[in-house]
């Protein structure tokens, strides 16, 4: 096993290698993800504020 884990000699230059391999294919994978989180909050806000503008103020019933 440490034979393998050595990667005889190049263990120095391979392992690094594979970290950064699955660094990008995290940030590939969570990108996407984070922009519709972020797009949907966007539109739900704007939404709210479009749906605040266009109701009609609203008029105290003090009897």
């Amino acid at each position: 096993m440490s034979g393998f884990l050595a990667m005889g000699g190049y263990a120095a230059y391979v392992w690094p290698a594979y970290a950064v391999f699955v660094l990008v294919l995290a940030a590939d994978f969570l990108a996407p993800v984070l922009r519709r989180r972020r797009l949907l909050r966007e539109l739900r806000a704007r939404l709210a504020r479009q749906t605040r503008r266009s109701r009609p103020p609203e008029t105290s019933d003090v009897r």
